[in-house]
């Protein structure tokens, strides 16, 4: 016979769970976590808090691209009557609000 027939070597002793295997993977994770994940929370946090107070007379900037000034906010409403043009007034939701760019002073009743 020319091919002899090749056996493997029995295995060492039988490799259980290894801690320092998983170790990679958490590296990662913690690595995403503060790299991506936890300024992307902050900046949300952020635009939720400046939708909140937003006033009339403020001048904001839509994600469309418009610029004008609020003027009408209602406190439960998610509608913001938006003047772009004088006489102009267009309705945008409040979630479509990218930026105010000045605030209006504070009304003191």
């Amino acid at each position: 016979m020319l091919i002899s027939p090749a056996y493997a070597q029995a295995a060492g002793g039988g490799a259980g769970f290894d801690i320092m295997s998983l170790l990679p993977l958490v590296l990662i994770f913690v690595v995403f976590y503060f790299l991506l994940i936890r300024p992307q929370q902050k900046k949300a946090k952020e635009h939720r808090e400046m939708l909140s107070k937003i006033r009339r007379k403020d001048k904001i900037v839509t994600n469309g691209g418009l610029m004008g000034t609020v003027s009408k906010v209602g406190e439960g409403d998610d509608i913001l009557k938006l003047e772009i043009a004088e006489g102009v007034v267009v309705e945008v939701r409040r979630g479509m609000v990218a930026e105010v760019v000045s605030r209006s002073e504070p009304v003191n009743d």
